[in-house]
């Protein structure tokens, strides 16, 4: 039996609900065809926004969405996705699958998805191939409520009212497909054009996001930080706000050659992915120190802003494209990743899986009008609740598993936090394929009130759900449901908490009032 202690008494600090952001960029079917299909598509659609998809990431809580990219942002020249349509340029996508971009999806219709979806705005800026004067003027195209040029032009294109932009980030990946900067000479270009990303108004500031490191690269952490970061409070509001992270996991050997399928794998194959994932544990961790020694405070975040698993695309899809299907191994990566953000919400303030639709780790698939739920959804629909949450101590009894030595993970892994209305959420996963784990949960600080014997079906101070199933089951556009979230009521009251057996792959929520 294992033992998950939880001290509902102490709480931490807030989780931001910008953890469970997401990451839309110019990529395969991701928004053409996956978010945006135009006015005058076949499928509904309200002002070209699939209806379909909408709703469904409406229902997960979408906190934030990051946009144009990713490689797309620092080639991408706003002014080219302004204005009529039909008058728009059209360029090749010349880092995902050389198709022609015919950017019909820009400003405006970024924004439009953003208020359909109630979330937050991430603008991500060109400093790669853009100057500092484009930077510049699309700040004030989207934001300047007054008489200057760019309002002016975004008025005559149809919005007089500034929209809010809420995240700022300053180039994108500058260590590669964004220059291939060293970290000296992209810091300083970051303090230079961060200079001209205005805050137009008082009760609307944008929170800048410099370009951090590439996985484990510790050495661009510090440079840029060192270049970048001032203790002064002022100099900081100046400077950054937050520092990004990349991490993909990928099971696979070789990066261009073979990252392994998505579908097709075993459990020596399960075990290393999980394994992988898991070392967002210890870069979160070892870039969090180095943050600490330049901001002890914790006032700059981490933003995990691409993160998810990376496989062998599906057979017979373009390359470029990106598009892999979806399965319980991804929704337990999935599981495994916010547990470790919501245990480091402390320093880690975003993160955006990647990506939303039809690329990479989505939590939606599309097939013409037809729209599937992945794994992955139905895990960020149970950890919903987490979002704007206090963090409360919480510990587990966890134990080495995997099929190699050097392969293994933690057999479970949990995160607690409590509501506004002073409700539990406690998420557990379970990564063992084999073998189901009775969980005795004692809960210090908090008594609750009994309204019925047990803590089964009728007892609605404690409620539960799982997701779980065989480690490559899927859905797919015949059998759309083959996985999917169910009530959990196999729950009972003890003198200290609760006690639950948890099965092999698979992830559960309890809420208890």
């Amino acid at each position: 039996m294992a033992k998950l202690k939880i001290h509902a008494d102490h709480v931490l600090n807030r989780i931001n609900k910008e953890i469970y952001g997401h990451f839309s960029e110019h990529l395969g079917r991701c928004i053409y065809e996956g978010l945006y299909v135009g006015e005058n598509s076949a499928i509904e659609n309200v002002n070209g926004m699939r209806t379909d998809v909408v709703e469904a990431l409406k229902e997960i809580r979408v906190p934030v969405l990051r946009w144009p990219g990713g490689c797309f942002a620092d080639e991408y020249h706003w002014k080219d996705g302004i204005g009529p349509k039909e008058n728009r340029k059209k360029m090749i996508n010349t880092h995902w699958g050389g198709v022609v971009e015919d950017n019909s999806f820009g400003t405006h219709e970024y924004f439009e998805l953003c208020r359909q979806l109630g979330c937050e705005t991430y603008v991500n800026g060109n400093l790669g191939s853009g100057t500092v004067r484009e930077m510049s003027e699309w700040v004030e195209y989207m934001t300047f409520d007054g008489v200057s040029p760019m309002a002016d032009e975004r008025t005559r294109n149809g919005h007089e009212v500034p929209w809010r932009v809420n995240y700022f980030g300053v180039g994108n990946e500058n260590w590669g497909c964004g220059g291939n900067m060293t970290p000296e000479f992209y810091a300083n270009e970051y303090r230079r054009y961060q200079t001209y990303v205005r805050d137009y108004h008082q009760d609307c500031k944008i929170r800048k996001i410099c370009c951090g490191p590439n996985v484990d690269d510790y050495e661009w952490t510090r440079k840029v930080l060192a270049t970048c970061f001032s203790r002064s409070q002022e100099e900081q509001h100046g400077f950054m706000d937050g520092l990004s992270l990349h991490y993909y996991t990928i099971p696979g050997d070789d990066w261009n050659s073979h990252k392994g399928s998505a579908t097709e794998f075993d459990g020596k194959e399960y075990y290393k992915t999980l394994h992988r994932a898991y070392y967002m544990e210890e870069l979160v961790r070892r870039h969090s120190e180095i943050m600490d020694e330049f901001d002890p405070q914790k006032k700059v975040g981490l933003m995990v802003d691409e993160w998810g698993t990376w496989y062998d695309v599906e057979p017979g899809t373009n390359p470029g494209f990106l598009y892999q299907q979806n399965t319980m191994r991804d929704a337990m990566v999935a599981a495994l990743t916010l547990n470790i953000f919501n245990k480091h919400s402390d320093r880690v303030k975003m993160a955006n899986i990647a990506q939303m639709v039809n690329v990479l780790q989505a939590v939606i698939l599309t097939d013409g009008a037809q729209m599937i739920k992945t794994p992955t959804w139905y895990v960020f629909r149970m950890y919903r609740d987490h979002q704007d949450a206090q963090l409360v101590e919480s510990s587990i009894d966890a134990a080495p598993i995997g099929a190699e030595t050097e392969n293994c993970v933690p057999n479970l892994s949990e995160s607690v936090s409590v509501d506004a209305d002073g409700v539990l959420h406690i998420t557990v996963a379970n990564l063992s394929i084999e073998e189901s784990y009775e969980i005795d949960t004692e809960i210090q600080g908090r008594t609750y009130e009994d309204r019925a014997e047990g803590a089964g079906k009728g007892d609605d101070a404690i409620t539960g759900e799982i997701l779980t199933g065989a480690m490559a089951a899927r859905n797919t556009f015949e059998s759309p449901e083959t996985v999917k979230m169910t009530a959990f009521d196999d729950i009972k009251r003890t003198e200290n908490g609760l006690r639950f057996t948890i099965p092999a792959c698979s992830v559960i929520h309890l809420a208890v009032r």
